[in-house]
């Protein structure tokens, strides 16, 4: 018996270790990030505090993945409602949910790593500001192949700094997501360019009703 407490409490207690040390320190490479890296070669990633991320990226993200990122505690259950009514043909996840996968777990639809992001999103939301977790997010989305992060994105494609992203360029590069490698925000498809226009919709109605008071001074 006290092996097995032993088994669940030390792997738990190192979780809740790092996670609070991640709430200020930059993360290690993830494992599909290093994964990409063995298999390309390199990529290109650099790390950029908040305040060096363009106010339109971090609302065009969330308008993208996540319009309710202010209000919920990492679960968006409006969401998983709707895409039960779909029958699991739209997903589900938030910003919150995938930046724990992106820097704690692996990418793949198995119930293992869905069940760890389940435990382990609400204990991020609890020692993370929802800033912190939006940073993190935005420094290791994937943006292109072996592209990772949105000062790595807005140098790759528009030879820009995330500084200085455009509402448009904001838009497109979060239109990109969740399928990075087949859009290209730089050469918009027709798909894109649709969606673009809805993320700057979306984004105009955050910063509006005060979805974004939760990321960005007012």
């Amino acid at each position: 018996m006290r092996g097995a407490l032993l088994a669940v409490a030390l792997p738990v207690g190192l979780f809740l270790l790092l996670a609070a040390v991640l709430a200020r320190a930059t993360p290690p490479p993830g494992l599909y990030m290093r994964a990409e890296a063995a298999r390309l070669g390199g990529i290109s990633r650099d790390w950029v505090p908040f305040a060096d991320i363009s106010p339109h990226m971090a609302r065009a993200a969330v308008a993208a993945e996540d319009a309710n990122f202010c209000l919920h505690w990492g679960f968006d259950m409006a969401e998983i409602r709707r895409a039960l009514d779909a029958g699991g043909t739209r997903g589900a996840s938030t910003i919150s949910q995938q930046t724990v996968k992106n820097v704690f777990l692996w990418h793949g639809r198995d119930w293992t790593r869905k069940a760890l992001e389940a435990l382990m999103t609400p204990v991020v939301e609890a020692l993370w500001s929802k800033r912190r977790i939006l940073e993190v997010y935005l420094n290791v989305a994937e943006f292109g192949e072996g592209v990772f992060g949105v000062e790595a994105a807005a140098r790759h494609h528009f030879r820009s700094s995330a500084a200085a992203l455009t509402p448009l360029q904001a838009a497109r590069l979060a239109a990109i997501l969740p399928d990075p490698k087949r859009r290209n925000p730089a050469n918009p498809s027709p798909f894109v360019r649709n969606r673009t226009a809805q993320i700057m919709a979306g984004a105009a109605t955050i910063r509006a009703d005060g979805r974004d008071r939760c990321f960005l001074p007012g």
